[in-house]
């Protein structure tokens, strides 16, 4: 278990403030914020390469805070990877190993291992200036791996990559985490930590300010900033007002035209609504529902998406909805088309604000 308790650091005009986090043996801990965020920083904490002003970091009980960095339980694998040019890959894994007065046959054996589970083991003979971005991280992540830490470190491991290179190293990771290791892995990409990550922690102006499961995280956003960075686009400042006669339900008034209704708490007066796209049907004539909230609205234009399309409807203000491509091809939508959006109450989210 690694323990990071109320850690605060101060570089110049930066600073990292009051971060605590759990990381479990078998976590899988996404650091996500945009970039100056101090996601990097706080990995560089953890490898003892920068100084905290305060706090403290603990592993299994034991007191790291200022323990050397040749001491510490983590492996570091820096964007850059900073391989050794001079050295083919075979010797670029095996330099951690040397120090530990292992047989050339122990070394041989642990350097094919660890090739063999990153995906190098083709790349052995070859130099760091002949690989391409995605081998050179396959290196990194195997010469890491060979001084056998109990926690990897990666900063932006797949920022560089293109979606096919992305997909393959997606796949070590996972096999380097089920065999033991737990990461924690900073990206600014929130796909990334929705595929590959157990737990994810948003990080903004050196602040923690959300932390959970993906699902909690992205599906149940506390603050705007973690909203728009989760991918939601359907996200309306608005003041609320209660329902007369409907308890437990509000009127979110988002400007002259639109109001959307939705499930809300005693207290709240200003802030955001947030739609999920995928929990707003879209229909070309009203259909018959229980769903309070029915918007008529213009397609604005269409967008292939990953899983299918995306329609942009502008209904007093422009929404966005996930179609798949058959129903957009059944209901013949194309941009200036008049539809109807109709989404229940329950689907929509207040955020304080």
């Amino acid at each position: 278990m690694l323990l990071i308790d109320k850690l605060s650091v101060q570089l110049d005009s930066f600073a990292l403030e009051d971060i605590s986090l759990r990381v479990a043996q078998d976590d899988y801990l996404a650091l996500l914020g945009v970039s100056g965020s101090g996601k990097t920083v706080l990995l560089e904490v953890l490898a003892g390469l920068v100084k905290p002003a305060k706090g403290k970091i603990l592993f299994n009980g034991s007191d790291l805070t200022c323990e050397k960095i040749q001491k510490r339980p983590v492996g570091l694998v820096y964007q850059d990877l900073s391989l050794f040019p001079h050295l083919n890959v075979f010797k670029n894994i095996a330099y951690p190993l040397r120090k530990k007065g292992l047989t050339f046959q122990q070394v041989h054996e642990r350097v094919t291992s660890l090739a063999a589970q990153t995906g190098a083991d083709h790349l052995l003979d070859r130099y760091p200036g002949t690989l391409s971005g995605g081998e050179a991280q396959r290196v990194a992540l195997a010469r890491t791996l060979a001084a056998d830490p109990d926690i990897l470190l990666l900063d932006e491991p797949l920022s560089n990559l293109d979606v096919q290179l992305k997909s393959g190293l997606r796949s070590v990771l996972r096999n380097i985490h089920k065999s033991g290791k737990a990461i924690i892995h900073v990206t600014h990409d929130f796909m990334e930590a929705a595929t590959l990550a157990s737990k994810v922690a948003i990080i903004e102006n050196g602040r923690l300010i959300q932390f959970g499961t993906p699902e909690e995280v992205f599906r149940h956003p506390k603050t705007e900033f973690v909203a728009r960075f989760s991918g939601i686009k359907n996200l309306f400042p608005c003041k609320v007002n209660p329902v007369s006669g409907s308890p437990g339900l509000y009127s979110g008034r988002v400007n002259d035209q639109l109001e959307i209704l939705y499930l809300g708490k005693d207290g709240e007066t200003t802030g955001y609504l947030m739609i999920p796209q995928e929990d707003i049907l879209i229909s070309e004539e009203l259909i018959e529902s229980s769903a309070v909230n029915r918007l008529q609205g213009m397609i604005r234009e269409i967008y292939l998406s990953g899983s299918g399309m995306e329609v942009v409807v502008d209904a007093g203000a422009e929404f966005v909805v996930s179609v798949s491509r058959r129903s957009h091809d059944t209901m013949h939508l194309k941009p200036g088309k008049k539809v109807w959006l109709t989404f229940k109450a329950s689907a929509v989210r207040f955020i304080e604000g």
